[in-house]
């Protein structure tokens, strides 16, 4: 039996919402002013630390130009800069995307927190985001949407605005050529007097093992319009370039149609419980299914590494055990325990993955077994289900088009693929 329920106005414009009937707002709170401060200024430091290595011009230079040493590396104007430049463009675009989600909540008078800036000064870039905390439940569908649309939309404004800025002021082939290294892309660039296709890896023989970021149809699409764009495989050379594709690469992600994602609220928000839990489970099923075929693929030449080159080819005998041991706990968190579901869709997953690596060409290029790490934190953290908001109500005709923009943005700024190694 459901517990009691009183109907008081919650919504701030009049509408009847249904509430627990201890339900009361939380008083404010009063934000750590010096913490949020402290986080930003470490991740700012962190990030731009990380883009300057990605920028590589410091290995330009002789420890005795540098202005100084940081441990083995020289510091010099040209790693200011970078650094700066990486920094600047990826926090801007952290801090409009989660100040649209703290103002829209405020304008709700929902109680916030400011943005927590989560530095990370040791691996990647420097930063995994940042995130707000939200002190109370969102009571109506029309603020959930409107404070999870508020962030990606805000966000996405300034990663297009740095991407056309990045592309409108790219420098010509011989940027590369001032860069340590590339010995076998300069050789091209000096064949041919430009780069390779940006839009593909280039061929194997082009580099030896070089980091890739993924193509998205917004960047081709702009891609088009502009000289000298660096292949996929060089862009973190560009600081605000990498930094604009970032910012698209963090929409998308927090754009996925799954839980309590923005794009889990907006989905929730237009479509409703029933349709929000299918589209979030096929689109997880989808993301499960790249990380099987990835893990097909590199799973045995990765633990090579670590085991040796025997246990590798044991394990890829027997990897189709090992991938089923794999997906099992995802489906069954996400069809909660039913096996009537879980076995064919097991089955269906493990099939797929057979043929990627019978057939290879396109289906295995799908391939990604980094989803398996980001669907652990869809599947266990996050959760696949939206929880219920206390009351509902149709959206505005306004609201359906922010949320359908908010779909394309979706489409144009997502990679089946994001960051591998070639």
């Amino acid at each position: 039996m459901e517990p009691p329920v009183t109907r008081i106005d919650v919504s701030g414009d009049g509408a009847p919402g249904t509430v627990p009937p201890d339900y009361a707002p939380p008083t404010d709170v009063k934000d750590r002013y010096g913490l949020h401060l402290s986080l930003f200024l470490i991740t700012f430091v962190s990030t731009a630390f990380s883009g300057a290595q990605f920028a590589g011009r410091f290995l330009l230079y002789e420890q005795a130009e540098a202005l100084f040493m940081l441990g083995e590396f020289p510091v010099t104007w040209p790693f200011i800069l970078d650094g700066l430049r990486f920094a600047f463009t990826l926090l801007l675009f952290l801090t409009v995307h989660e100040f649209g989600h703290y103002f829209a909540a405020r304008y709700h008078r929902i109680s916030t927190s400011l943005p927590y800036y989560i530095p990370a000064p040791i691996i990647g870039i420097g930063t995994l985001g940042a995130v707000i905390r939200i002190r109370e439940p969102i009571p109506t569908l029309r603020k959930l949407f409107d404070i999870g649309a508020a962030g990606p939309l805000a966000g996405f404004v300034v990663a297009l605005g740095f991407l056309i800025y990045a592309f409108a002021t790219l420098p010509g082939p011989e940027y590369i050529m001032m860069q340590d290294g590339h010995e076998a892309l300069k050789a091209f660039i000096q064949e041919y007097g430009d780069f390779p296709s940006a839009m593909l890896p280039g061929p194997p023989e082009l580099e030896g093992q070089s980091l890739v970021v993924g193509n998205t149809l917004l960047y081709w699409g702009l891609a088009q319009f502009f000289p000298n764009v660096p292949p996929m495989y060089e862009m973190y050379h560009y600081p605000v370039l990498f930094g604009a594709w970032l910012g698209l690469f963090f929409t998308a992600l927090n754009l996925l149609p799954v839980g309590q994602l923005d794009g889990g609220h907006i989905i929730y928000a237009l479509v409703g419980k029933k349709w929000h839990q299918r589209i979030a489970r096929g689109f997880t099923l989808l993301l499960l299914t790249s990380g099987a075929i990835g893990l097909i693929h590199d799973g045995p030449a990765m633990l090579s590494g670590l085991f040796g080159v025997e246990s590798a080819l044991l394990i890829d005998n027997l990897m189709w055990f090992v991938l089923a041991v794999v997906l099992y706990p995802f489906l069954h968190r996400m069809f909660d325990g039913d096996q009537r579901l879980i076995a064919p869709v097991l089955l269906g997953v493990v099939l797929i993955a057979v043929l990627s690596k019978v057939l290879g060409g396109p289906l295995a290029s799908l391939g990604y077994w980094g989803w398996l790490i980001w669907c652990t934190l869809l599947v266990f953290l996050i959760r696949v289900d939206h929880p219920p908001v206390l009351y509902t109500e149709p959206l505005t005709p306004g609201r359906r088009w922010l949320g359908i923009l908010s779909i394309l943005i979706f489409i144009l700024c997502f990679s089946i693929k994001p960051l591998y190694v070639v």
